[in-house]
């Protein structure tokens, strides 16, 4: 029997995994409001008039999960932040919340280890597996910092809370930064950020050598920002790319929360900006309009076009906030990446990209222990061990860095 992509008994429930045309506008609008700058303008102005009336100092709080990794990265940075602005600190013990917001969490951790050691290098940081290990905190200390993560409402370590907002560990502290700069909150602004964010970087480098396995979704908001960013990269250093495009989350049953939904489109607004990148209007492309989208990816690939195809459904879908549940949406994907209509429609709806499709999930989430998107595949490359396998819009700067290293050892002059 063929592979299949979508679980026989989804639990995601079809309200969520095929949404109504009415409900789809509903989340629009919704997802409109939260990556609205005017509203986050407003917000941010109402938060510091109040703090200015009160007297009050800027008050960040900081939830430290002892054995997270991420959070193990953030804690070497508290003092400098304290010391260079003017806050006051208040940190909080957390235990892993677990549930439907992380509802891989074996995984997860395994992850987090391995990632944050990718990263700590590059920002200045002692790997969290070279630290010592540290006692868990007292249960009633933990159980106060979780109830006023929950109060807050979040769900994750590492996390920076300041005036409505949050911010994810030492990746994020940036932001965190340049808020608290424009408010006048920092004592030196000629320093540079703490941990500024790595270029995307591949410049002078010839990767013709090494391949890069590229698993993006139609209904991630966090590929939609980094997606083209991602073709282009590996257009300019001419690194082998193998397009593997794998279904949504919700479609292969991974369960996701609202809460946890509305951080994402909030902070996929922000990286969009950092990036340079538009985000919304938004109308998601989940359920029936992915699987029309994919049906039509062997054949686009046929004639060189299938990552042409995957950017224009995006663009219309994160960018443009156009139905891809309509007929006309479709159309206008294929006839933006360059392809006919009436060729189209001779492939819309059929079942080849099944398989393959689900071959390339499984790989993803078995073969490299990872589950969200996009993912990243680098292999080859001289003298490297192992092939480079990271997770997140965000990890795009270190997929660059490991095709100049590898490049480098694999004797091409970068």
């Amino acid at each position: 029997m063929p592979l299949q992509p979508e679980p026989e008994n989804n639990p995601n429930g079809r309200l969520m995994t095929d949404p109504p045309a009415l409900l789809r506008h509903a989340m629009k609008r919704m997802f409109d409001r939260v990556i609205e700058p005017g509203a986050r303008r407003k917000v941010r102005a109402k938060a510091e008039r109040g703090r200015v009336t009160a007297g009050a100092r800027h008050v960040v709080e900081y939830f430290h999960q002892h054995d997270d990794p991420y959070s193990q990265l953030a804690e070497q940075v508290l003092d400098i932040v304290c010391d260079r602005y003017d806050i006051e600190l208040v940190r909080h013990e957390i235990r892993a919340s677990g549930g439907k917001n992380q509802p891989e969490l074996e995984k997860l951790n395994r992850w987090a280890r391995r990632d944050a050691d990718l990263i700590a290098p590059y920002y200045g940081l002692t790997c969290p597996s070279e630290l010592s290990s540290v006692t868990a905190p007292d249960h009633n200390v933990l159980d106060a910092g979780s109830d006023r993560l929950v109060e807050l409402g979040h769900y994750s370590g590492a996390m920076f809370y300041y005036a409505g907002e949050w911010y994810w560990g030492v990746d994020r502290l940036f932001y965190l930064e340049q808020r608290l700069r424009d408010l006048g909150a920092c004592h030196d602004p000629a320093l540079p950020f703490i941990c500024p964010r790595p270029e995307i970087d591949v410049s002078g480098a010839d990767a013709s050598d090494l391949t890069l396995d590229f698993y993006p979704s139609l209904n991630s908001p966090y590929t939609s920002i980094i997606y083209d960013m991602t073709i282009a990269m590996a257009r300019e250093c001419g690194i082998q790319l193998n397009h593997k495009p794998v279904l949504p989350m919700i479609m292969r049953g991974v369960p996701a929360m609202r809460q946890k939904g509305m951080y994402i489109m909030f902070d996929t607004k922000r990286e969009g900006e950092h990036l340079g990148v538009g985000f919304g209007p938004v109308m998601t492309p989940i359920g029936e309009p992915t699987r029309q989208v994919y049906s039509l990816l062997p054949w686009a690939r046929e004639q060189g076009k299938d990552t042409q195809l995957m950017s224009a459904a995006l663009d219309l879908a994160f960018r443009e906030g156009v139905g891809l549940h309509k007929k006309s949406g479709v159309k206008a994907a294929v006839e933006r990446a360059g392809l006919s209509w009436v060729g189209a429609q001779q492939h819309l709806g059929s079942a080849d990209w099944k398989e393959e499709t689900a071959r390339f999930q499984n790989e993803m989430t078995e073969g490299l222990g990872l589950w969200g998107v996009p993912s990243y595949r680098l292999s080859g490359g001289g003298n490297a061990k192992e092939d480079l396998c990271v997770w997140g819009q965000d990890r795009l700067w270190l997929v660059a860095a490991g095709i100049r290293k590898r490049a480098k050892r694999a004797g091409v002059v970068t």
